[in-house]
């Protein structure tokens, strides 16, 4: 019988070995956000009380909420302070070199140090520490080595490590600083929780801000006032109150007795209905051109609810008046928008 006998196939001498296939900008896009998100989804499960101690230590700090970090902690220890300070607990970003040459002055016995530090071994860092030892200023670590100095020398330490950085070459910043990132917005809403802060603190400190205008801008602070309203009687001819519309171009007029008390409203559309049944404006008074139950709204109510009433009743224009129906002033969709508050 005929023996047959196998070989392994070797590569030509001098062959060159396939390629390894080239990445697209998708797949790395991909791969990066792969790694954060599980960067951030390892600290769900490390969490323990040593973050309601965190949580803890802030609240109950009588002064400020001083931050620092070098690099790239350092512009990720800026967000830290800014969304604590918007969110109710005083703080404030501390460059460590600066406080190195001066700026330790900014801070007092009252205050918490959060020490941002990937390594736990910055230079910068670990030499405020004394500074904070004499001044009985307690220190939070978020780190990123649970053995390394800072931890040691903190009262308080949160784990930030990562089991990689998205940088290829594992030098940049990438996971960790999303991470720790994260781990602060952690702690500035478990703060804001703790403390009741509501939509409306929120506000006071972001009075710039869109929300800001929402919960703090009222309706006489928009509205058209004085002789800035459409105002005519009820007795006078529709032509009339067509005049004044067109003078005080807001669409509308109000119609009042004789004691100036508001009767109802007269719009655009009221006049172009009258016209589609051949209505004659000079043989009409304004009081039977009105509307008699026009929608109101008080001057000390928010703008945003101005908004809510128009989009409900599908209108451009609401009367502000007092409990006694007197008109105080005409908000206008427009006037709402150039504020704004939609």
């Amino acid at each position: 019988m005929r023996r047959v006998t196998t070989s392994k196939v070797t590569k030509p001498i001098g062959a060159r070995s396939a390629a390894p296939k080239k990445l697209t900008s998708l797949d790395v896009g991909r791969r990066v956000l792969d790694i954060e998100a599980r960067a951030v989804q390892a600290l769900i499960q490390r969490l323990d009380d040593g973050f309601s101690d965190a949580v803890d230590l802030l609240y109950r700090c009588k002064g400020k909420v001083v931050v620092s970090g070098m690099g790239k902690s350092g512009l990720i220890g800026q967000k830290i302070a800014a969304t604590m300070a918007s969110t109710g607990t005083p703080s404030f970003f501390l460059h460590p070199a600066e406080g190195l040459h001066g700026d330790l002055g900014m801070l007092a016995r009252r205050d918490v140090f959060i020490a941002i530090s990937n390594s736990g071994e910055t230079q910068e860092i670990l030499k405020l520490l004394p500074f904070m030892e004499r001044m009985g200023i307690p220190v939070m670590a978020i780190v990123g080595r649970k053995g390394s100095t800072l931890a040691k020398n903190s009262a308080v330490m949160l784990d930030i490590s990562v089991a990689e950085e998205a940088c290829p070459m594992g030098l940049a910043p990438t996971a960790s600083t999303t991470a720790t990132l994260a781990m602060g917005d952690a702690l500035a809403v478990a703060l804001l929780e703790k403390r009741g802060f509501k939509e409306q603190d929120f506000a006071q400190f972001h009075p710039g801000g869109t929300l800001g205008r929402r919960l703090l801008v009222k309706v006489r602070d928009v509205m058209h006032k004085g002789s800035n309203v459409p105002q005519v009687r009820e007795t006078v001819i529709g032509s009339v109150a067509i005049l004044e519309m067109s003078a005080k171009k807001l669409g509308m007029t109000t119609v009042v007795d004789q004691s100036g008390t508001l009767l109802g409203v007269i719009t655009d559309g009221d006049l172009r209905r009258f016209l589609q049944q051949g209505g004659d404006f000079s043989k009409v008074t304004a009081g039977s051109l009105a509307s008699h139950q026009p929608k109101l709204i008080g001057p000390d109510e928010l703008a945003a609810k101005a908004v809510e009433m128009m989009e409900r009743f599908t209108i451009t224009t609401l009367v502000v008046a007092d409990d006694a129906k007197r008109i105080v002033g005409i908000v206008h969709l427009h006037d709402i928008l150039k504020h704004g508050i939609v």
